[in-house]
């Protein structure tokens, strides 16, 4: 499986069987999309799911079965499913979005587990309650401490993470984050600039 890092929480997993991505959102450049089968997206928020580029093509797109999205044709999916898509075998995990602020209504967010090994987890920090080999970590939003981010990669505990959720995060802030996440999540961790590919 090669597993390509896009802006912000966007993946693309390829393969011979297909091409999946994973929450191409408002900030991740199109280009993720190109080829691809079918689209995970973990919840309705704009940096995960551009719906009017998702529109434009020909690719299944898979969402929580609750999410407010409008536009666009998706299958629901719910915590719990187990389905194939793009050839990718997929486990559906959690449920809702991290709290940002106590009065504020959150969303419908699921994280996804593919074949049994790569775990996306959106806007949350559910764990997998699975042995993973690979885990994206988030590493900045109104949701989200640094401690807290470095608390899930040793929770999870997969053979190696990488960062994601950085699309509002500058140079200096990206780095220091990086060297948090290098020196104290317990794993091999690296940070895939958009592009790059593992």
């Amino acid at each position: 499986m090669r597993l390509t890092k896009f802006t912000h929480s966007c993946v693309r997993l390829q393969r011979d069987r297909g091409v999946l991505v994973i929450d191409p959102g408002c900030w991740s450049e199109p280009t993720a999309l190109d080829g691809a089968t079918a689209a995970l997206v973990t919840h309705e928020h704009s940096d995960h799911l551009d719906a009017a580029e998702l529109a434009r093509r020909d690719i299944e797109v898979y969402a929580p079965a609750q999410a407010r999205i409008q536009g666009l044709a998706v299958t629901g999916v719910r915590s719990g499913d187990r389905f194939t898509v793009a050839g990718f075998a997929v486990r559906a995990v959690g449920g809702r979005h991290a709290v940002v602020h106590g009065s504020e209504p959150d969303c419908e967010n699921l994280g996804y587990v593919i074949e049994d090994s790569c775990y996306h987890p959106g806007d949350s920090l559910t764990l997998p309650n699975a042995e993973i080999d690979t885990l994206l970590v988030p590493l900045q939003a109104s949701w989200l401490k640094t401690c807290e981010a470095i608390a899930f990669v040793r929770a999870v505990a997969p053979r190696r993470a990488f960062g994601m959720h950085e699309g509002q995060l500058n140079d200096r802030g990206l780095q220091a984050l990086n060297g948090w996440l290098s020196r104290a999540a317990g794993t091999d961790y690296r940070y895939l600039a958009p592009g790059e590919t593992a």
